[in-house]
């Protein structure tokens, strides 16, 4: 069986994955479709990808997914993905209160939520 901390970084990684957002009239994807594209960018055009929104997410899911193959995941690194990520998701989160869109909203809470209980998980079992 999986550890609890291995559970909940795979659970952040996965969650962080369905952000959705919207700008300028009909645009709209979800994170992993940005992404991808954003990945396809990163071999034809990098420095289209040099903004600290599109590197500091993708560092928080590379390092959440390198803290899977960890014995016994690093706090640090959880907690400096959660941070990477929650900038975004919280960002968007923020957007989506704001502008009033519930698919917005609704896209980031699964995250936030898996943030807030893996966070409270590693405060309780400090060691």
């Amino acid at each position: 069986m999986m550890p609890k901390e291995k559970l909940l970084n795979l659970a952040l990684v996965v969650t962080s994955l369905f952000g959705y957002m919207e700008w300028g009239g009909d645009n709209h994807s979800f994170l992993f479709q940005a992404e991808a594209e954003v990945f396809a960018k990163f071999f034809s055009e990098p420095s289209a990808i040099l903004h600290p929104f599109v590197l500091l997410p993708f560092l928080g899911q590379f390092l959440l997914l390198l803290s899977l193959f960890q014995n016994k995941p690093s706090r640090l690194l959880t907690f400096l993905s959660i941070g990477a990520l929650g900038l975004l998701l919280g960002f968007m989160f923020i957007i989506g209160l704001i502008s009033m869109k519930p698919m917005i909203l609704l896209s980031c809470l699964p995250f936030l939520i898996t943030a807030f209980f893996t966070v409270h998980y590693h405060r309780k079992t400090r060691s």
